[in-house]
C-alpha cells in the first residue's frame, strides 16, 4: 500500500513510470499533430489548432514535472500543469458538445479526448492521484 506521507526524495516506480511513459507520448502525439495542423492548415480553424498545439506543450510540460518531481518546485509544477491539462480538457470538451461551430476541426482535447481514445480526460485524473500518493515536503 502506498503511502501518503510527505517525501523528501523517492525514485519512481511502478504507475508513476507508467504516467511519465503515457504522458511522454501524449507529448509527442499533440506536438506532431498541432504541428502538421498549423502548417497545413491553421487558416481553416486556427481556434482548434492554438489549442491543439496548446495541449503539446502542456504534456512535455507534465512530462518533464512528472520525470523530475522528486524535486519540490518540479512536483508544483506538475500539479499545475496536470490541474491546467484537467480544465483544458473539461472545458474543451464541453464547449466542443455544446457549441460545436467552434471546434469543426478537432483537437486534442475534443469531445474529452475521443480521438486518443478518452485518454486526456482519464489521464490528469489519475496524474493528479499520483501527486497526491506522492506528496514532497521542502527541503
Amino acid at each position: 500500500m502506498a503511502s501518503t506521507t510527505p517525501t523528501r526524495s523517492r525514485g519512481m516506480t511502478g504507475i508513476g513510470r507508467v504516467l511519465v511513459v503515457v504522458y511522454g507520448i501524449m507529448a509527442l502525439a499533440a506536438t506532431g499533430r498541432s504541428f502538421v495542423q498549423i502548417v497545413r492548415e491553421f487558416d481553416d480553424a486556427p481556434l482548434a489548432y492554438s489549442l491543439s498545439a496548446l495541449a503539446a506543450v502542456v504534456y512535455i510540460l507534465a512530462t518533464l514535472a512528472l520525470i523530475f518531481s522528486a524535486r519540490l518546485a518540479w512536483y508544483r509544477v506538475a500539479w499545475i500543469a496536470i490541474g491546467f491539462e484537467l480544465v483544458g480538457v473539461l472545458v474543451v470538451g464541453t464547449l466542443s458538445l455544446v457549441l460545436p461551430a467552434l471546434f469543426q476541426h478537432p483537437t486534442v482535447w475534443s469531445v474529452y479526448g475521443y480521438g486518443y481514445l478518452f485518454i486526456p480526460l482519464v489521464l490528469p485524473f489519475l496524474g493528479l492521484w499520483w501527486l497526491t500518493r506522492h506528496r514532497r515536503m521542502a527541503p
